[in-house]
């Protein structure tokens, strides 16, 4: 009767446990690898900014490296790019670890993901800092820097400087602490300074052989004028006396350069109202100049030209009132006017005056010319 009871017993056990690992959440399972795990046992807690998500299954040394299993609850969010940190709380004190930085968003830490050696980090042990301290005593001590006493004499100077400037050794710190603010307060500016700096400098770098052809026609300039240095020392000497020679002669002559300047304001003043007929005979002379040129004869070493003068082609009498009409500036007298007036109708065409060829012809040949004019006035003027 009682291995039936014993039997029972285990088998209820077994079915216990068996419901217990079906219905327990193991959480999330991770595995990470540490250079060393002191103070890091199975049943050490698993934390995010102190609080605790979890725990640690099991510690395995492999080689050089230590595997450590723990566990997380499942409704802990865990960023996939996740560390994890051994921490020390005291020297003395269990270790746990913490796994950084904490969920912000993005893609989460799936179930039997593996952290690598590279993702993982531990701190400095005790004795490492006690070989580090020895280390650098021994460095600095009678067999190292201090070995012909530079040590102590830089202390000693050191402690003579210092002596008495405290407050102002104080004044400087804050001031430098003040200066590390405002740096903070200007990171943006000051990071984009440097951006624009890395900018310049990469330009500067990709155009390398421009500065360089740069940098060796500087050179060559350099040599020649330090070449040449006598011949520009005489140069500038010179340059130096003309310059005295112009201010002498300015200030000897003010007067008169005034008034020239005054007098070539009203030369300039023609020249702009007569811009259109100076651009006319700019325009015409050179052709007015090549004919010129063509008609010159030189067998004959003379000229040939042909005069065509319109008034010629006019009788007399209408030539000559037609100069007087256009007669400028003087003012017409009003006897002739009046005449040239009374001759208009015989001017404007309706008599056949004859011109002065006609008129010449006529005489050359000991005959009187045709006078319209006197018949027509006999006649009782034009019809």
């Amino acid at each position: 009767m009682s291995k039936v009871v014993g039997i029972g017993c285990a088998l209820a056990l077994l079915v216990s446990a068996g419901l217990w690992w079906l219905f327990t959440d193991p959480g999330k399972q991770i595995t990470a690898y540490f250079d060393r795990t002191v103070g890091v046992y199975a049943g050490s807690t698993v934390r995010v900014l102190g609080v605790e998500v979890g725990r640690i299954d099991g510690v395995v040394p492999q080689g050089d490296v230590v595997r450590v299993d723990m566990h997380v609850d499942d409704d802990v969010q865990i960023p996939a790019d996740v560390k994890a940190v051994v921490v020390a709380p005291s020297l003395v004190s269990d270790r746990y670890v913490q796994l950084t930085p904490a969920y912000s968003g993005g893609a989460e830490l799936v179930s039997g993901a593996v952290l690598a050696k590279d993702r993982t980090a531990t701190p400095a042990e005790l004795d490492d800092l006690y070989r580090s301290a020895n280390a650098l005593a021994q460095a600095l001590g009678p067999d190292g820097a201090n070995s012909t006493g530079a040590l102590s004499e830089v202390l000693s100077t050191s402690a003579a400087a210092l002596e008495g400037n405290g407050k102002d050794l104080n004044a400087t710190v804050k001031q430098l602490g003040d200066l590390a603010g405002t740096l903070q307060e200007n990171q943006g500016d000051l990071f984009a300074t440097v951006d624009n700096l890395n900018t310049f400098t990469a330009t500067l770098a990709a155009s390398d052989r421009q500065i360089q052809e740069f940098y060796g026609r500087v050179d060559d300039v350099t040599g020649f004028l330090a070449g040449e240095q006598q011949q520009m020392g005489a140069a500038l000497s010179s340059l130096a006396v003309a310059l005295d020679d112009v201010s002498r002669f300015i200030r000897d002559n003010r007067e008169l350069m005034a008034s020239n300047v005054d007098n070539l304001t009203g030369v300039t003043q023609q020249l702009v109202d007569q811009r259109q007929a100076l651009s006319e005979v700019l325009d015409v002379a050179p052709l007015g100049a090549t004919n010129f040129i063509n008609s010159y004869d030189a067998a004959s070493g003379s000229v040939t030209v042909r005069g065509h003068l319109n008034e010629l082609t006019h009788p007399p009498v209408l030539m000559v009132c037609k100069l007087l009409q256009h007669s400028m500036p003087e003012p017409v007298p009003q006897g002739l006017k009046d005449a040239c007036d009374k001759l208009a109708p015989y001017l404007d065409g309706k008599l056949q005056l004859p011109s002065i060829g006609e008129t010449m012809h006529h005489l050359q040949q000991g005959e009187l010319p045709p006078l319209p004019l006197v018949d027509a006035a006999q006649q009782g003027g034009p019809r």
